[in-house]
């Protein structure tokens, strides 16, 4: 699997595992559910700030997020 790939399942199996769909994402990141939808397809890049915003929001690392780590720990920057 490639680590983009790895990167927009882990984005959507968080999601899920949370049992959100699209739209609350879509509306927490201030985006339309389709322009959200792109992002766990692999049709549009993630920008960093989002990816960000979701690391916060599910409290894990950009690192796991991106497929870097297997280790989904968060930290926060103090």
């Amino acid at each position: 699997m490639q680590e983009g790939n790895k990167m927009y399942s882990r984005i959507r199996n968080l999601r899920e595992d949370a049992d959100l769909n699209q739209t609350t994402i879509a509306k927490m990141l201030n985006m339309s559910q389709t322009g959200y939808s792109k992002y766990e397809t692999g049709e549009n890049d993630v920008p960093t700030a989002i990816l960000i915003k979701l690391a916060e929001y599910y409290k894990t690392n950009v690192d796991y997020i991106l497929g870097l780590s297997d280790n989904p720990v968060y930290y926060k920057n103090i």
